[in-house]
């Protein structure tokens, strides 16, 4: 299995129209994206992006339709070319990339997951799941045992000989996760993958995914534009509104510490007890004060409130990674981080 890489953009623009290179001194300058348009017919696509993303993590970028979201997606693997900036993938520039080079990249390096599945019609499962294994040239014995395996950990097994219309929805989108893992890329590219799915088995894919990065640690970069995905899936999200970056972070930066209003509306209805951890509203004890049950600082604010109840208790020591306290969480500040907008706030 390929060693995770990591990602990072710098000063990534990218302006449609005539002429970008025209207009990109004045996109530099703080143009609206509005202005562009009226002036010089110009559409600000993304403006000054900056952003890294951790190797073997699952990277959200999350915003509403017109963001800038998948345009950003396509620059990591150059579907779409820059109007300036720089898309370091292991260090190297894929900006600079020769067309050769580039070819090798998108093969070997990266793999995308669709929101449409993309599959061949005239392909079953099996054929499907080997294609990218077949462009690569790799031998007919190898791509099959390569390709058997996902297919059956992605839980197609018995489907192997079927055809896409003979499949549901969610098992078109798991053939298609199968055939970008077959390709052992290090980079998994998912522009809105679970979006056309039905709610209950959209839920099902996320739970999918979750379970196989555990092992796989790809750096995935995952696009969506809703926010309980971004939150179950994103070891970091970034959300983006009008081609720009409003607010980076985990989510517990993005549901506790909103960069400004327009983040707040988009937290207001979330769940927070589902997201919130234990050692974010923990408080600092000393060590004659622990109480005697325990719960691990990265179990949700849910989980720690239901603990309490069955054990009939008021507190909870908070672990750290390697089970030492970390401090302790109290009911009450539970109920006030659920609830508040100032979970940091003494209950």
């Amino acid at each position: 299995m390929a060693d995770p890489i990591g990602i990072e953009i710098r000063g990534l623009y990218k302006i449609f129209g005539a002429d970008p290179a025209a207009v990109l001194p004045l996109a530099r300058e703080g143009m609206s994206k509005t202005e562009l348009n009226e002036r010089f017919r110009a559409v600000l696509g993304l403006r000054d992006i900056n952003l890294t993303m951790a190797p073997g993590r699952i990277q959200v970028i999350m915003g509403l339709s017109g963001s800038g979201k998948s345009t950003l997606i396509r620059h990591i693997n150059r579907l779409i070319e820059p109007t300036a900036g720089e898309v370091l993938v292991g260090g190297e520039d894929v900006v600079k990339m020769s067309p050769e080079a580039l070819r090798q990249f998108r093969r070997r390096q990266t793999a995308m997951v669709f929101q449409k599945f993309a599959l061949l019609p005239n392909r079953t499962v099996m054929e499907n799941a080997v294609y990218g294994l077949e462009v690569q040239g790799v031998p007919p014995a190898e791509r099959v045992e390569r390709a058997l395996a996902w297919v059956e950990r992605v839980g197609l097994k018995g489907y192997e000989t079927r055809y896409p219309n003979q499949l549901s929805g969610g098992m078109q989108q798991r053939v298609g996760l199968a055939r970008a893992l077959t390709n052992d890329a290090p980079i998994l590219l998912m522009d809105e993958a679970f979006s056309a799915l039905d709610p209950l088995i959209r839920v099902d894919m996320q739970s999918v995914l979750l379970d196989l990065q555990k092992d796989i640690r790809k750096t995935v970069v995952f696009i969506t534009h809703d926010l309980d995905e971004a939150l179950r899936l994103g070891d970091n999200i970034a959300i983006l509104r009008d081609g720009e970056i409003i607010q980076a972070g985990t989510s517990q930066d993005i549901v506790l510490r909103p960069a400004d209003a327009y983040i707040e509306n988009f937290v207001r209805e979330v769940n927070r007890g589902r997201v919130i951890r234990a050692d974010a509203a923990m408080e600092p004890v000393p060590a004659a004060d622990l109480p005697a049950d325990a719960i691990a600082g990265d179990a949700s604010l849910e989980e720690a409130g239901r603990l309490m109840a069955r054990r009939a208790v008021d507190r909870l020591v908070v672990t750290d990674p390697s089970g030492r306290p970390a401090g302790v969480l109290r009911m009450a500040r539970v109920l006030a981080a659920m609830t508040d907008r100032g979970e940091s706030q003494e209950a």
